[in-house]
């Protein structure tokens, strides 16, 4: 079912269309994909406990980086296992993945 969607923050149109392109050839190329999670491994909490740390050392340092911010989404989305969980931190992976092509996109790079 196709519908118009109003965005409200900058450069979220433009992210979105992208984002839907990348996902309908994804869909020629492989089709509907089903897979397990596998996320919830304890090296995964380990991991979102180290790249959470490490995001706020370098917060405070002054020396943060997109690097940083989106390795601890990343990271404690992988260490989810219940599926609303997961899902939400999958949605900050995707918000943060947003906000650095915004940030991108304001200097003036090419796409």
């Amino acid at each position: 079912m196709n519908y118009p969607v109003m965005f409200t923050t900058p450069g979220m149109p433009g992210f979105a269309s992208a984002v839907d392109d990348e996902r309908q050839r994804q869909l020629e190329k492989f089709g509907d994909q089903h897979h397990p999670d596998g996320t919830g491994l304890p090296v995964c909490e380990h991991a979102a406990r180290r790249y959470r740390d490490h995001a706020d050392r370098a917060a405070a340092s002054g020396h943060l980086a997109w690097r940083d911010v989106l390795l601890e989404e990343v990271y404690e989305a992988l260490a989810e296992s219940a599926p609303a969980r997961l899902r939400a931190e999958l949605v900050q992976v995707a918000a943060v993945c947003a906000a650095w092509v915004a940030d991108i996109d304001s200097r003036g790079a090419q796409r």
